[in-house]
């Protein structure tokens, strides 16, 4: 395993090959602007979400627990890529309707994210690979302690922690009037939950959201995206199944190099296109991607591609 991080002189790969691109299918900016069939895919998940919510709300603690692995999660992880999708403004047309919306599907989740991952979202596809606008870099602390299968497993299980905390360590910013009032409005509906549904329906919500975030198919994501199974490859797709519950987020090459793309018209950009994509390295299953990543010697914290950056005021 390497004791350091893959250092890189040369810029982030996606805007110069979102500008070949261009020059070669400029018909590719017809696949611009918003879903409209995001709002209400987004509407029926907080539904359902909610609904379990409340039916789970007397059950055993193992049943909880259960449901939110099988079923909330998925739920959860969808709406989180959701939240994704708002932050590129891909499902109104207004900016600041995204953002509303974003605070509304958020709920479910338990915690307030909408705000903050936005904010730290679009900085990584800026600074991608910066070591300190790009937080979803791993920290020096994580890179070390992801030396061995069984801190690797703690790791994954844990990595919810990891993404929520990381941007304190790294990138610390003061929260903002939008944030505030995200977590105000995500409070007083926790308290609302509480009060009507009772402790077991408030907890099932977060529980959903971290249990998927660790040892769960959808997870892999995470690692295929950046993390380096190929020397020189920067980032990843997944073309599998598992993207008609994630919004295609596996499509992630393509993601990046057209982020005014959504996520429902993602497969026809690489069909428009396929000469840019077919020599690059995909996953085949997040499962595997998971397998793989703790049990291959040559994989782990180290394993991503970072580059120094002159200083610039943020």
């Amino acid at each position: 395993m390497s004791n350091g991080f893959i250092w890189s002189s040369a810029d982030e790969p996606h805007a110069a090959r979102r500008r070949e691109m261009l020059r070669t299918h400029p018909e590719i900016k017809e696949l611009y602007g918003p879903c409209s069939r995001t709002k209400y895919v987004c509407t029926l998940l907080v539904g359902l979400q909610l609904s379990l919510a409340f039916l789970l709300r007397d059950a055993p603690w193992w049943l909880i627990v259960l449901v939110a692995y099988a079923v909330g999660g998925v739920i959860n992880q969808a709406l989180l890529l959701a939240i994704h999708e708002l932050s590129h403004n891909l499902a109104f047309r207004k900016p600041w309707h995204n953002r509303v919306f974003g605070v509304f599907i958020n709920l479910p989740v338990g915690v307030p994210v909408a705000e903050t991952f936005r904010y730290y979202h679009l900085r990584h596809h800026i600074h991608q690979g910066d070591e300190r606008f790009d937080t979803d870099l791993p920290t020096e602390f994580e890179a070390r302690l992801l030396r061995n299968r069984a801190s690797k497993l703690l790791w994954l299980s844990c990595q919810g922690f990891a993404y929520a905390l990381r941007p304190l360590f790294v990138h610390p910013k003061k929260p903002g009037a939008s944030e505030i009032t995200n977590l105000l409005v995500q409070v007083a509906f926790n308290v609302a939950v509480f009060y009507f549904w009772g402790g077991k329906a408030l907890a099932y919500l977060p529980i959903s959201s971290l249990i998927v975030m660790g040892l769960h198919p959808i997870a892999g994501h995470y690692i295929s995206e950046h993390y380096v199974f190929r020397e020189g490859q920067e980032t990843y797709s997944y073309y599998g199944p598992l993207n008609v519950l994630a919004f295609n987020v596996g499509y992630h090459n393509e993601h990046h190099d057209f982020p005014y793309v959504p996520g429902s018209r993602l497969p026809k950009l690489r069909a428009m296109a396929p000469e840019f994509y077919d020599g690059l390295l995909s996953h085949q299953s997040w499962t595997a991607t998971l397998w793989n990543f703790v049990m291959c010697p040559s994989l782990g914290g180290y394993s991503r591609i970072k580059r120094r950056v002159e200083r610039r005021r943020d």
